[in-house]
Parts: C-alpha cells; sequence; structure tokens
C-alpha cells in the first residue's frame, strides 16, 4: 500500500476503498500499527480493538468484491471517545467507577457509523466522565499532544483529537458539553464540529449534563467533519430529545462558493486577552476570509457574564444528580477536580437551576437578535491561548483550578449553554509549533453554513495539511 494514503482524508480513503484503488485490511492494518506505535508516547487509547476491527474490514473487502452497495465511511478507520456504548463492551468514560462497565445497548450514532461502512478501532482516552478541557486523567494516565508530547491535547475528548492529529485515524466522535470537542481539535490542530444541541442522538452516550450534552466529530478536514455528521445527524425515536428537523446536508454545501458571506467580528468578550501570538493568527484567518470575498462586519454580542455562571451552576446541578450515589458511596475513586466541580452542583439551590434553564432560551433570543442581526456567522478564537504544558495545569482540587478552566474555556462555554452549532478550524501554528484555531459560530441547525465556510477556508489554505513530527 502507497503510504499516502496515511495522509489522505477520510473521504478520499473511503472512495478509494471502494474503487478497489486499496483495501480496507490494508488501511486498517496500517491504523493498527501507527496506534501501537504511538500510543507510548500518546497514550490516546483505553482499548484498541484490533482483530475486531481486522474481522470488520475484512467483511467490507468481501462485500466491495461481490459488488455490493457500500456506505460513504466504508472501511474507513474510526476511534471514539470511550463514553459511547457499545453492546458487550466495556466503556469506561476514563473513570475507575467504570473500568468494568459493560454497556447493554450500541449508541445510536454508532450503529449509524457502522450502517455507513466505517470501522471502530476502540475507545479513546478523555478527561474523567468527560469534566475537564485540560485532557489529564489520574486512572488512565494523560493523554498528550501529538505537536509536543509535554503539552495538554485538550479535553474532555483527548484522545479523539491526539489521534486524528497523529493520522492514526481518520476521524473521531466526542462530546461536548462546554467545549470539549473544540477545545481537544484547537489544542490539537485538527477539525471539531459542534452540532446545535438535540441535533445529534444522545442515545448510549453515557451524560455528564443532559440540557448541554452534545456528541460531534472530530477530523482531518471539513469535508470529513461534514460527512460523518451528515451520517449521525437526525431524529432518533431511542432519544425523544434530538430533534425532528430536517437535516441539510453539510457535505454539499462544502460546494459551494462563500463569496458575499457576512463574517461577524465581535466587538467584545471573544477577542479580549487573547495572547498576540493567537491574535495573530486569527488576524491572518479573517484577512484569508476577506480574500476570498467574504465580507468581514463588527457584530455586537450580548454580555456574557452571567451566560457562563448560570451555564455552571446547571451542569454541575445536573452532573451532581447523575453522580449523586456514587458520591455518597465511592468519593475516593474520582480524581480530585473532577470531584470538586461535580459535588459543586450538591450546593445548588432548586431555584438557581430552574433560573439557569428559565433564562436560556430569553439569552439565545437576545442573542441571535443581536450578533447575528448584520451577519451570518461569527469568527473567533477558538481559544484564547494554545496548548498549556501539563506540568503548568497539574493543579488536582486547588484554588488555581476554576481560574484555569475557566480561561481555557472562555470562549466555548456560552455558546454550549446557547445550544449554538460551531466549528473549530486550525488556522496556524505558533513559533513554539502548537496550534491555533478559529471558532465559525451559527444560527441554531446552520451546521452547513459552518461547513461551507470552514471548507472554503481549507482549500485557501493548506494548514490542515500539516502533521505533527510525531506522526511522519
Amino acid at each position: 500500500m502507497s503510504v499516502d494514503i496515511v495522509f489522505q482524508d477520510a473521504c478520499e480513503t473511503a472512495s478509494r476503498i471502494a474503487a478497489k484503488d486499496v483495501s480496507a485490511i490494508e488501511v486498517t492494518e496500517t491504523a493498527i500499527r501507527r496506534a501501537e506505535r504511538l500510543q507510548p508516547n500518546l497514550n490516546a487509547f483505553i482499548s484498541l480493538e484490533s482483530e475486531a476491527a481486522l474481522d470488520a474490514a475484512r467483511a467490507v473487502d468481501e462485500r466491495i468484491s461481490k459488488g455490493e452497495p457500500v456506505g460513504p465511511l466504508v472501511g474507513v478507520p474510526l476511534a471514539h471517545k470511550d463514553m459511547y456504548y457499545r453492546e458487550g463492551k466495556v466503556t469506561t468514560c476514563g473513570s475507575k467507577i467504570r473500568k468494568d462497565f459493560v454497556a447493554d445497548r450500541t449508541s445510536t450514532v454508532l450503529h449509524r457509523l457502522d450502517e455507513a461502512g466505517a470501522l471502530y478501532l476502540g475507545g479513546l482516552n478523555m478527561s474523567e466522565f468527560a469534566v475537564g478541557p485540560i485532557g489529564n486523567n489520574v486512572h488512565f494516565g494523560d493523554c498528550r499532544n501529538p505537536w509536543n508530547t509535554d503539552h495538554a491535547p485538550g479535553g474532555s475528548s483527548s484522545g479523539s483529537g491526539a489521534t486524528v492529529a497523529a493520522r492514526i485515524v481518520y476521524g473521531a466522535l466526542g462530546s461536548d458539553t462546554g467545549g470539549s470537542i473544540r477545545i481537544p481539535s484547537a489544542m490539537s490542530g485538527v477539525v471539531g464540529l459542534k452540532p446545535t444541541q438535540t441535533r445529534v442522538s444522545r442515545y448510549g452516550l453515557m451524560p455528564l449534563s443532559f440540557s448541554f450534552d452534545c456528541g460531534g466529530p472530530l477530523t482531518r478536514t471539513v469535508r470529513d467533519a461534514a460527512r460523518i455528521f451528515d451520517v449521525i445527524a437526525g431524529h432518533d425515536p431511542n432519544d425523544p430529545t434530538s430533534s425532528r428537523q430536517p437535516v441539510v446536508s453539510c457535505e454539499a454545501s462544502c460546494a459551494q462558493s462563500i463569496d458575499g458571506l457576512r463574517v461577524g467580528i465581535p466587538s467584545s468578550y471573544y477577542y479580549d486577552d487573547v495572547d498576540c501570538d493567537v491574535a495573530e493568527l486569527i488576524d491572518g484567518a479573517r484577512q484569508t476570509f476577506a480574500d476570498m470575498g467574504a465580507s468581514l462586519v463588527e457584530a455586537e454580542v450580548p454580555d456574557h457574564e452571567e451566560m457562563n455562571l448560570i451555564w455552571a451552576a446547571a451542569l454541575s446541578a445536573e452532573a451532581a444528580t447523575i453522580h449523586r450515589k456514587w458520591l455518597v458511596e465511592r468519593p475516593q475513586d474520582y480524581g480530585d477536580m473532577v470531584r470538586r466541580r461535580i459535588e459543586f452542583g450538591l450546593y445548588q439551590p432548586a431555584t438557581r437551576y430552574l433560573e439557569a434553564m428559565s433564562l436560556r432560551d430569553g439569552f439565545l433570543l437576545r442573542y441571535c437578535e443581536t450578533a447575528f442581526r448584520d451577519c451570518d456567522l461569527l469568527l473567533t478564537p477558538t481559544m484564547p491561548v494554545t496548548a498549556p504544558r501539563l506540568s503548568d495545569v497539574d493543579v488536582g482540587d486547588s484554588e488555581d483550578m476554576p481560574a484555569l478552566v475557566l480561561r481555557i474555556s472562555k470562549n466555548t462555554r456560552p455558546i454550549s449553554y446557547l445550544g449554538l452549532p460551531a466549528l473549530s478550524v486550525l488556522c496556524g501554528l505558533t513559533p513554539n509549533g502548537l496550534p491555533t484555531a478559529f471558532q465559525l459560530i451559527g444560527r441554531p441547525f446552520d451546521e452547513a453554513l459552518l461547513c461551507r465556510a470552514g471548507h472554503a477556508y481549507q482549500q485557501a489554505t493548506d494548514w490542515h495539511m500539516k502533521v505533527p513530527d510525531i506522526a511522519a
């Protein structure tokens, strides 16, 4: 097999497998070898399902040889954050408490990926119970950033970002409750798509906060993210909270021009306290959009401070409700930072929680009326900083922890509270070689527009083709 298949994207790889240019078994064997070679450095996998993946790849090749129809992700190796249930398989949720939990169902999104022909390579490392934007884990060891293994990969979908960046798999599912798809995609230099709240089924996904949890893909390219989104999105009878809103094809939208698109640049909050190296690369991304024919317009955004406070109150209250029994019976089995953040919810009054949820629709309406009044989408830094050193963020449950978490997730958590879609795209490397990304924010259910804009940016630049030295 030509080595170039390792560095191609999911869409190209599926096409080559379907055309018999390369076999699914060859692609899968290569992915497994890379996973085994890089695991000691990255610690990105919790479980590697090599034999099952190879068996599935053989079955794919057999179907193709018989001329049977195949799906849009045929033979493409994927791996997923270890909180998506697969019947009969252990799903740890990155925790000691669930390290031996065997799922009794398969999540809807994994089933839909299976139906599309994708192959499952295993469960990926993550922040314990999806709590934390850093990607550290006291039970399974810290996942590490492929660009510099001394640095954090971002959380909570740490293994998802790291494996895609290292060109082990072609895509991975993560979950986003306050930034946990976008933050690791930014820190690890890949694409991360957080869909509109309720757009993707959460059946068979271990919950953290049922009002904010949202599943979505991390991939090498925007087009890959669009294809995976098109497969997993849509109403699911097993998840009554999933939206019945018709799904517009994100991949089809990637072929459309962005000439005349109005890109809003927020006049406050998102660009506050941004590191100089990050600001310079974001400026370059904005100029690229202008060069492609988009109009850059100033956008006013409402005050975010109250949204951040009530998001934290509501999330912790819901998380504490889910974890209450374990917090009472097994408090010692949590990492210190995770336990402290969840325990906070036990002390939230019901009035505060109800206030947070009752105000949400009003905040969303005002945000859309104000922020999108003169533009089609917003462009912001995904994070105001680059990936920190793991040694600098090992703060446990100290008094430094809340400020650290807020610093990293400042630009992502308000969007999770509002339930809006957002897309994070790599836009450069700082002088010390760490990725920086911008975030596109859209109106509800406008994922197609975000993918259209993000794909156009990648067509005009080559940042998405850069790979860490560890992956070369």
